[in-house]
């Protein structure tokens, strides 16, 4: 899957390491998980890459020019028999916030759920102090259905967390 910038496609060994020190990167990670932050081995990426779930479909996030890893992006959680499943996609390398990298991989992504795999309907959950998410995600049509008030607390303060949802019909649109 290419955008005009970047390309969703397959992992490889040498990006197990840069993965490696995203997971101790607690900026990130603040973004992507409620869990607290903590640093993850070669062993437990290299695990996770290879023991990627049937219903999940994960890519790696290289930019076209150099071929340089700065994320990735993934569908999961795939309820078959509804057409349902979460997406994520994260640009890990903090250098490339603001470029447009996130919209043109979640392009991608929306496109080859809705398209190859058929799906009916997208989620994904965002925690309310990450409003350049919100805004990537409203801006490509998810709309707001819920919100787990005071969800988690970071530095003593409570935040919520939204779950937007996409529809193929309103994708279409």
């Amino acid at each position: 899957m290419i955008g005009e910038n970047i390309i969703l496609g397959s992992f490889i060994d040498e990006d197990i390491r840069k993965i490696t020190e995203w997971h101790a990167h607690e900026k990130i990670m603040r973004n992507l998980d409620a869990l607290p932050v903590k640093p993850k081995k070669e062993t437990e990426i290299k695990k996770w890459l290879d023991e990627c779930p049937q219903d999940t479909f994960r890519f790696s996030l290289r930019l076209k020019e150099g071929n340089e890893i700065i994320g990735y992006a993934e569908i999961n959680g795939i309820l078959w028999p509804h057409r349902t499943g979460w997406v994520t996609v994260a640009i890990a390398d903090e250098t490339k916030w603001g470029k447009g990298y996130g919209k043109e991989a979640m392009q991608c992504l929306i496109r080859y759920a809705f398209r190859e795999l058929n799906l009916y309907r997208l989620q994904l959950t965002v925690f309310s102090y990450n409003t350049r998410a919100k805004t990537l995600y409203e801006s490509l049509g998810f709309r707001i259905e819920g919100c787990y008030r005071e969800f988690l607390e970071r530095d003593g303060k409570r935040h919520d967390m939204y779950l937007y949802g996409l529809l193929r019909k309103e994708w279409k649109e």
